[in-house]
């Protein structure tokens, strides 16, 4: 499995030979806008955790360009599915085995509404078990007791909790969602986008160490394997 990031929550999953992207966000962000073009992106399947802009703003090009099928909670995949998009529906709790693995809808705390203020349904994390490694991705969330309930099911190679505060959980509460997840290597997202959310990579990474936990910050486009 192969990781590249894209800033914010963006990320390219390559599973075998599915490619697999999340909450594309990458006109809109300044950090990411000159570094990535859109129109070279591979996505098979496009994974929204919730309809917030800074998720979905590039879903319908990357769809077009791509043919990409659309996975998310049921009021998002209605969205598309009525601009003609394919897509698969979901909501909490429920798992789907698709070609690159078993995904599962888990719970967040958050809100989850379009640009134009309509009702995004609830927002969501997956959980992926591919054929080799396992998952977690957050989405947008506080710090939540269910995160105790992911590792009782999967364990996990990986998980990618936001670290920017302020919208999220801060790196405090991600160290400690670490551990109600029993997974100490960690890919830090949705920081530094905004002024809200810029951190002291240093010091995040430190008090990650600290506890005895690797916490990864990649430069946009930087990719990591599983």
């Amino acid at each position: 499995m192969i990781i590249t990031f894209y800033g914010q929550n963006t990320l390219a999953l390559k599973i075998g030979d599915i490619n697999v992207l999340v909450d594309p966000f990458i006109t809109g962000n300044d950090l990411a806008k000159d570094k990535v073009d859109i129109n070279d992106l591979k996505a098979d399947y496009i994974l929204l955790t919730h309809a917030h802009q800074d998720h979905t703003l590039d879903a319908e090009a990357i769809a077009k360009n791509t043919g990409a099928v659309i996975v998310s909670n049921f009021e998002i995949t209605n969205h598309y599915e009525a601009k003609g998009f394919e897509v698969h529906p979901m909501n909490h709790g429920g798992s789907w085995d698709f070609e690159f693995g078993n995904v599962k809808y888990v719970n967040a705390i958050h809100t989850s509404s379009f640009p134009d203020g309509s009702y995004g349904g609830q927002p969501g994390g997956f959980v992926i078990e591919g054929e080799h490694k396992n998952i977690y991705i957050a989405g947008d969330t506080a710090l939540t007791m269910d995160m105790k309930l992911i590792p009782m099911q999967t364990k996990l190679d990986l998980a990618v909790l936001p670290i920017g505060d302020n919208f999220t959980m801060g790196v405090d509460d991600a160290i400690v969602a670490s551990d109600f997840i029993q997974c100490d290597k960690i890919l830090g997202c949705h920081y530094d986008t905004f002024g809200y959310i810029e951190i002291d990579h240093e010091e995040a990474k430190r008090k990650f160490y600290e506890k005895g936990k690797d916490l990864m910050l990649l430069e946009i486009g930087e990719s990591i394997e599983l």
